[in-house]
């Protein structure tokens, strides 16, 4: 599938936003989930909670879901691929699978939070609250090794990628790349047949100037 610059740079953009977006949520998670699981002051407990219902489900999720789908396009679109590359699959892979856990996550949050808007959390769900801090911690670190992916990309090549490789015509590559390739020779008899042009347009310019100033004469 390819793209125009423009929309690339697009996606590229979307991507980026979608993936800081929820490194931003899960790191304010985390805050919120510390504050309730260790705070004696009930009232900022039940608001931490409840807080946090609202931006797992706010937030957290429609960001994750933009983070993969913008990084497929991304993937699709591009010449990384999305099956070429290693760093691009194992990237995919971890944003899917902190896509799942999220959503494993989400009925313990809603139900706690639930619980929080009604009545004051003192003992209960200890063990529940305690694994907000836990998933939300490893969550926040799992999600920084896309990042880390997506700014040094390691080398390796699956063997699709290496296919497709081999099969990948040379003169398929970027204009830039192909013009590259042309002989010498024959760029610069293109620049020499561009210079002889001009000199016959000034050399006809300068004998229709001679024959208006007879003219005149």
């Amino acid at each position: 599938m390819a793209m125009t610059r423009g929309v690339r740079k697009f996606a590229l953009f979307a991507h980026v936003g979608a993936s800081v977006g929820v490194l931003g949520a899960v790191l304010g998670f985390l805050v919120l989930a510390v504050i309730g699981l260790t705070s004696q002051n009930d009232q900022l407990v039940r608001a931490a909670y409840v807080a946090n219902g609202f931006t797992a489900n706010l937030v957290i999720v429609p960001m994750m879901a933009a983070a993969l789908l913008t990084g497929l396009v991304s993937a699709l679109g591009t010449r990384w691929g999305l099956f070429r590359y290693y760093w691009v699959l194992v990237k995919l892979l971890i944003t899917a699978l902190a896509a799942l856990v999220l959503l494993m996550q989400l009925r313990g949050i809603d139900y706690v939070a639930n619980v929080a808007a009604a009545r004051t959390l003192e003992s209960d769900f200890r063990g529940l609250r305690a694994s907000f801090v836990v998933h939300s911690a490893g969550g926040l670190l799992v999600l920084l090794l896309p990042l880390l992916l997506s700014i040094y990309k390691p080398p390796g090549m699956t063997r699709h990628g290496w296919r497709k490789q081999q099969h990948r015509p040379a003169w398929s590559a970027r204009p830039s790349t192909c013009r590259s390739l042309l002989p010498t020779a024959a760029r610069r008899g293109g620049i020499q047949n561009r210079r002889t042009m001009r000199g016959r347009r000034r050399a006809v310019r300068m004998l229709q100037r001679d024959r208006h100033l007879r003219e005149d004469q």
